[in-house]
């Protein structure tokens, strides 16, 4: 089959109008901590319970998500824009202190940092970390859950927040 090469802003505009649910995937790291809001994360498997979570190769702070071989999926609420801004990185002269201040954290089994009042947390083990293009893919195991209260879900859609 010939390859056809799709421009990358075509293919951004289209899956600019794919909506994607908005979560911070967090870790720790010999006393670092690092947090970044993603929407390219999905279940794996059920059993064992699995998920994968993707974030930016390019960023060299990333590579801690490999060193720490752990993660948390931290599923925010429409309330929560602000921590979503905080961890997306649009303010670069907020330090890492600075957006973890902004949450209530703990730690479940792996000790990734796991938010108290996210919809719902996924504290991970990673099985598997692979580079593919432009991102990093966490491939992690469930070694814990928690719930927040039930409320709306934060979407991100058409560039821009929305709540379902």
């Amino acid at each position: 089959m010939d390859r056809l090469v799709v421009d990358s802003s075509l293919y951004r505009d289209a899956m600019s109008r794919y909506a994607g649910h908005v979560q911070i995937v967090t870790t720790a790291h010999e006393g670092e901590k690092r947090g970044v809001t993603i929407t390219a994360a999905c279940s794996v498997s059920d059993n064992p319970p699995m998920l994968l979570a993707c974030v930016n190769a390019s960023n060299p702070k990333n590579a801690i998500f490999e060193k720490s071989g752990r993660f948390a999926l931290n599923t925010l609420s429409a309330d929560q824009i602000e921590l979503a801004n905080a961890f997306s990185g649009r303010d670069p002269a907020m330090t890492s202190e600075q957006r973890f201040a902004m949450g209530n954290w703990q730690e479940l089994v792996t000790g990734a940092p796991v938010l108290k009042d996210a919809l719902a947390a996924f504290d991970c083990r990673v099985v598997e970390f692979k580079v593919m293009a432009t991102h990093m893919v966490l491939i992690g195991e469930v070694m814990g859950v928690s719930f927040g209260e039930h409320k709306p879900a934060l979407l991100y859609m058409d560039r821009g927040y929305r709540a379902l």
